[in-house]
């Protein structure tokens, strides 16, 4: 059977060009010539006319704009290509936080703030008194700085406007190319990685990211990697160690993300791989804690060669919060939490965790990001200064005795269990508890002791106690005496060596009773103090404020103090009617009536001896 030629078939519309759809699709899928109608979208063939028509309608794609921004910023150093991320500068300023501790400052502010605005509306010269409250402001603001505790730091490490670390590689780059997926289906926003020149030296950036605000901490994650992140990491980390790239990495996070998923997808297993590679990467790593570093998530990308810390930056096993509840059962111990657990750069220095610290600003490096961006590219240059000097072999070695430095060992002495040593010494003081009651038992066996005391038991059950006259009460205590006398007489004796309380008078035992207690009393409240911030912030707030005007303070400063002592004196009242002090305060009575006698009669009971 003959075939019959067709002409030439045409596209009508915005892809009508004159040439043939034969040129333009010469196979089909099964390798027949022909038109795969499939391929041209909606299709519409006009049978009713001589020569075949094929109109095509091409579907509208969203277009991609990565790496190349849609609208990059004309103001960025070194042009608008230099730095190819979609990260881009906020259009509105942060709203500005202010922390729990830093409220008196804010007092101080607000009054120069209202002066300023007096000397405007009135047009009166009100500079002394500018300059003086700005004088007082500064001067609180390096004394609140210079004495932070662990957790302020915490609370700054987390502040919601502190720099992100693509903050600070915009700030130290010259050029910076950011680098996507993991090569196994995902990109993890929580862990951005890219190529990027310090002063024309070339480095390998690795970061967790966290959020300058709600919508981008959702779509950060809260700077919580998934294993997709640590294994984007570890493949820049090899694509580094390939190339000879010196890595630097920014650990900011309060942890890895620690949902079913991610454990389904093998959390654990992918910072364990991180691990063992950073310790055998042949090039110079150096980390850099920028804010808060919690636990295997920060350590996933932190086996450097030197670990750098922000000045209020923390490092940590597990969060002050966490362990407070494990510890102490409730989180508001979270305080005494972070100064057990040595979270902050300086601790850490001193245990070798952290090889330097990097200051910020007074006020922490969200006061002036840029000062604090120009800190880090300072340490993080002089640090690969002093490690690319190393070969291979030695840059491997100086990696391990970083991590084998860590911590203090002692070889060749063995030691107890403490568990063991306190039931021995528990033994050994049952033991002399026993010795010195069968000492006691004998004194009072004693003929000539013991029928002095039925006889001035039988005078006092006579006359009964209110009926004691002074004459008695000089026997009563001769007899005391004497037994007291007797009794460490027997104990020398036998070669026992007592430290007692014996030979003291009774209200010399009493004043030490009392010391005792007030000596208990003062730790609970101290105790108290730190475990309750809103107690312990205004006690901080009072010392600012009494500190502020010392000379000449003003009435509204007076009033301000009285309030703020009267509210402190209530915490205290609070804390003193509290069980703990109550029982002690109880204990300390029974103490005292059994050193007075008692009441029932009988003269002399058996001591107690430390």
């Amino acid at each position: 059977m003959a075939s019959v030629p067709q002409p030439p078939v045409t596209f009508s519309g915005s892809l009508s060009s004159g040439t043939s759809a034969s040129d333009l699709l010469r196979s089909s899928s099964n390798g027949i010539n022909g038109i795969p109608l499939r391929t041209l979208g909606r299709g519409h063939v006009n049978a009713g006319r001589k020569s075949l028509s094929i109109t095509a309608k091409v579907r509208k794609v969203k277009k991609h704009d990565y790496p190349w921004p849609q609208d990059p910023d004309p103001n960025v150093k070194g042009g608008v290509l230099s730095h190819l991320s979609s990260f881009k500068p906020l259009k509105e300023k942060p709203k500005p936080v202010t922390l729990e501790f830093e409220k008196p400052l804010m007092d101080l502010q607000k009054k120069i703030i209202d002066v300023q605005k007096m000397a405007n509306e009135t047009g009166l010269d009100f500079s002394d008194q500018i300059i003086s409250l700005e004088n007082k402001y500064q001067q609180a603001l390096k004394d609140l700085y210079t004495h932070l505790t662990p957790i302020q730091r915490v609370s700054i490490a987390r502040h919601p406007n502190r720099p992100t670390f693509l903050d600070h590689v915009f700030n130290i780059t010259d050029k910076f190319v950011e680098l996507h997926g993991d090569r196994g289906g995902y990109d993890d926003p929580a862990i951005v990685t890219g190529i990027g020149t310090i002063d024309g030296r070339r480095f390998m950036f690795i970061g967790q990211q966290k959020g300058r605000n709600t919508k981008e901490n959702i779509q950060r994650n809260f700077g919580m990697p998934t294993p997709h992140g640590y294994r984007k990491a570890l493949r820049m980390m090899r694509y580094a160690d390939h190339h000879g790239f010196p890595i630097v990495t920014f650990i900011d996070t309060p942890g890895a993300f620690a949902d079913l998923k991610s454990e389904e997808l093998g959390q654990g297993e992918a910072i364990a791989h991180n691990l063992r590679t950073m310790y055998g990467l042949k090039v110079p790593v150096v980390s850099i804690v920028i804010g808060e570093g919690g636990s295997g998530g920060a350590l996933a990308i932190g086996c450097a060669n030197k670990l750098l810390m922000l000045e209020n930056a923390v490092f940590y096993v597990a969060s002050p919060e966490a362990c407070a509840a494990i510890l102490w059962k409730t989180a508001k111990a979270a305080p005494k939490a972070a100064e057990k657990l040595k979270i902050t750069a300086t601790e850490l220095t001193k245990l070798k965790v952290c090889d330097g610290t990097i200051p910020e600003p007074l006020g922490g490096a969200h006061a002036d990001p840029h000062w604090t961006s120009q800190q880090i590219k300072k340490a993080v240059l002089d640090s690969m200064d002093e490690l690319e000097k190393l070969n291979t072999e030695d840059l491997l070695k100086h990696r391990a005795a970083k991590f084998r430095d860590i911590g203090g060992f002692q070889e060749g002495f063995p030691v107890d269990p403490e568990k063991k040593v306190n039931m021995k010494q528990k033994e050994e003081l049952n033991a002399e508890i026993e010795g010195l009651n069968e000492k006691f038992q004998q004194v009072m066996e004693n003929p000539d002791l013991k029928k002095k005391l039925e006889g001035l038991n039988a005078e006092i059950e006579k006359l009964g106690v209110e009926g004691l006259d002074e004459d008695l009460k000089e026997r009563m205590m001769e007899i005391k005496a004497e037994v007291e006398a007797e009794f460490l007489k027997g104990l020398e004796a036998s070669g026992v060596h007592v430290s007692s309380r014996v030979g003291q008078t009774s209200m010399e035992i009493v004043k030490a009773k009392v010391d005792e207690l007030n000596a208990e009393i003062s730790q609970i409240i101290l105790d108290v103090i730190e475990s309750t911030p809103e107690l312990k912030s205004k006690i901080e707030m009072l010392k600012i404020e009494v500190m502020k005007d010392k000379k000449a303070p003003s009435q509204e400063s007076k009033d301000k103090i009285r309030e703020l002592e009267i509210e402190v004196k209530e915490g205290v009242a609070d804390v003193m009617s509290s069980a703990a002090v109550k029982e002690k305060y109880e204990r300390l009575q029974a103490e005292l009536k059994e050193l007075s006698g008692g009441s029932d009669g009988s003269l002399i009971k058996q001591p107690s001896y430390v």
